[in-house]
């Protein structure tokens, strides 16, 4: 993403930044530390070095950036079947670290099925439209029934210049009924249907000249029509854009001048029920324009009437932003509708429940132009933001971002693709959206569905926490080694293990367990707790409360199990050897301590993650294997032990999985407060 000219890093490339650098200079400290103190105590250099160069390479996670990458694989290939396809990679930890996301309204919180339902002329009660969606069957009544025939002429007028004004296409084949083009302009068409006008007879009868195609800044479209000797005007838009052309408007008795005041109350009150408004003009011209048509040529029209219509809530999008709003992460709807309409939509979805949460695209202009300070506080309130413009977006996108969220922004449309660059998450619509919006998004939602977009939250939170178990993993088992040869180092022991062992530890443990944790499934929570915080690392207080106590644990029992070998008379070979064991036995272990932060690894069904489970028995048994094999035997300096020998090594071993349920109990009993309720200095308010 871009802002400003500045890059904007996805938060997961952020934190591990800032975690493998720390980690660099921690293991290579303790590294330097070691070989001094082993010099000091007369260490040969070569066996130094040696022991130095294997300690940094068993202790750094090497095998991180293969688990972190098959971890966003996994992640991608879920949320893929979830009707959400990632672009790029480092976008499947992203959505879910999102803290708000803002929605388009059309067509992903509503179906994007526009059906007209009311018709509204001036002075009149609205009249009713029945009928379902994109098939003309239905009928159009007045509030004292059948249309009398001064209101078909009216009907009849308001229909044929909503066919005019019209880019889509609506026709039956095979005895189905067929449409392409935008959803607004197939309502129309549906309802001329139903009045008896069809789009093929209008432009035979009135044969287009030029038109006016519709921009969102201007909100109207407009066609010129010839109709006899004249030139006919049909402009449909806006109502607030419509009146400022129209010097009169029609009713049953003619047309009369225009009166502004009456238009706007009824409008206003169709628009409080949830109803999108477009309104339908015509004019007259005696000739030809002398210069190309243009809204410089949009005067003195007569405004007709206006259509209500309705775009439907998806079933499932209330109950997905009920989720979000669980899960701790905002919504805020984007949409070009009057803000009466948009305030009823987002009530609906609780969303919003007063006027103040509804900021205008006028208000956005004024909030621009006054400073960052003023469009970040116009922004902190909204919920809704109507009457906008699509590069508005950008403005919000950037004010959002100032407040300190993560933002995710969903986009269909060309002019979207800055708001999608510059977002941390840019989503796509895949039905609707155009191959621009596509190419600048960091993924698609294939059924431009709200939904899909929580369910791929869900899938980056679960992503996310695989990393996080796969470096615990990692970093604690590289952390007991250190701890281990310290200690040794301390009490002048000769070392522990040598440096071919220590690579053979490396590879025996860490070989695919790190690998197999990123093909961890769901536990089950992953919306029931707040986005963490921006800044947060991920080395959080959890992660190194968790690190320290089982590395401290493993180094403390494997130094005592070595030193106490020694004590009992055996060989310095014959002590590493039961080390080395003791060891590997630890982190296979450790792996199923890592499954989960809290719950407990005996409510972990083993089965449900079978690569884990078999990786870490193989991985058990090529050690026991190499005991007995020979040649490998010899380099690695092992050698048989007995059943009951190694019974007493897993024994110890077990002790680690006692201490971390214990230190699990404890933390789901007393939660650190950052870990599940994110510090109030750090959660962005909106």
């Amino acid at each position: 993403s871009v802002l400003g000219g500045e890059v904007i890093k996805p938060p997961l490339l952020q934190r591990m930044e800032r975690f493998t650098l720390r980690v660099a200079v921690l293991i290579g400290g303790a590294a330097i530390f070691m070989a001094i103190v082993a010099m000091y105590q007369g260490t040969t250099l070569a066996e130094v070095f040696l022991m130095a160069v294997a300690l940094a390479v068993s202790a750094i996670p090497e095998g991180l950036p293969v688990a972190l990458t098959v971890a966003l694989a996994i992640g991608m290939s879920r949320m893929a079947k979830r009707n959400v396809i990632i672009r790029k990679l480092v976008a499947v930890e992203a959505l879910g670290s999102c803290t708000i996301i803002a929605s388009d309204k059309t067509g992903t919180l509503t179906v994007n099925e526009l059906t007209v339902r009311h018709l509204l002329f001036p002075g009149q009660e609205p009249w009713a439209v029945s009928g379902e969606g994109m098939i003309p069957e239905g009928n159009i009544l007045t509030p004292k029934g059948a249309p009398s025939p001064q209101e078909e002429a009216l009907l009849e007028r308001l229909c044929l210049s909503a066919t005019l004004c019209n880019e889509g296409l609506l026709s039956r084949r095979d005895d189905q009924w067929t449409h392409h083009g935008d959803t607004v302009d197939i309502a129309l068409l549906v309802l001329a249907r139903k009045a008896g006008i069809t789009q093929p007879e209008a432009q035979s009868s009135y044969p287009q000249i030029t038109a006016i195609p519709f921009e969102a800044e201007h909100r109207y479209a407009a066609t010129l029509n010839r109709d006899g000797e004249r030139l006919r005007i049909s402009v449909k838009g806006a109502l607030e854009s419509l009146l400022q052309m129209c010097s009169k408007m029609a009713t049953l008795g003619g047309d009369v001048p225009l009166d502004a005041g009456l238009i706007e109350h009824q409008a206003r009150q169709l628009a409080e029920a949830g109803y999108r408004l477009l309104a339908i003009a015509d004019g007259m011209l005696e000739s030809a324009p002398e210069q190309s048509f243009s809204g410089e040529h949009l005067r003195q029209l007569t405004l007709i009437g206006l259509v209500a219509m309705i775009d439907p809530l998806r079933p499932e999008t209330k109950a997905a932003i009920a989720a979000c709003r669980h899960a701790g992460i905002e919504v805020c709807m984007i949409t070009g509708d009057h803000p009466a309409t948009a305030l009823a939509i987002a009530r609906e979805l609780e969303l919003a429940d007063s006027r103040d949460q509804v900021v205008t695209g006028s208000q956005l202009k004024e909030a621009v132009l006054a400073g960052p300070e003023a469009m970040a506080a116009l922004s902190a309130r909204a919920r809704v933001f109507a009457r906008v413009e699509p590069q508005q977006k950008l403005d919000i996108v950037r004010a959002l971002q100032q407040l300190g969220h993560f933002v995710a922004v969903t986009g269909d449309g060309v002019n979207d693709a800055p708001a999608l660059k510059a977002a941390h998450v840019g989503v796509a619509m895949g039905k609707m959206g155009t191959d621009v919006a596509k190419e600048s998004a960091d993924l698609v939602v294939t059924n431009d569905n709200f939904a899909s977009i929580v369910a791929g939250i869900e899938e980056g939170r679960v992503a996310y926490s695989n990393v996080r178990k796969v470096i615990f993993l990692l970093i604690s088992t590289g952390a007991a080694e250190i701890v281990l040869f310290i200690l040794s180092l301390l009490a002048g022991l000769p070392l522990p293990l040598l440096a071919v062992q220590l690579l053979w530890l490396n590879l025996v443990t860490n070989g695919i367990q790190d690998v197999a944790l990123a093909f961890e499934p769901a536990e089950g929570d992953e919306l029931h707790h707040p986005p963490r915080p921006p800044k947060e690392a991920i080395f959080n207080p959890m992660m190194t409360e968790r690190v320290v106590i089982s590395a401290l644990f493993i180094g403390i029992i494997a130094f005592s199990t070595y030193a106490w070998l020694l004590a009992q008379g055996h060989t310095v070979d014959e002590s590493r050897n039961d080390t080395l064991l003791l060891m590997v036995l630890f982190e296979n272990i450790h792996v199923f301590n890592s499954r989960s932060e809290l719950r407990s690894a005996l409510r972990h069904s083993p089965l449900r993650n079978p690569l884990l489970l078999f990786g870490t028995a193989a991985a058990q048994l090529v050690h026991i294997g190499a005991m007995y094999t020979p040649g490998l035997s010899q380099i690695l300096g092992l050698q048989p032990v007995s059943f009951d020998h190694w019974l007493e090594m897993l024994g110890l071993a077990v002790g680690l999985l006692i201490v971390m349920e214990l230190h699990k109990l404890v933390r789901r009993r007393w939660p650190i407060p950052t870990l599940l309720k994110p510090a109030l200095s750090e959660r962005p308010k909106v």
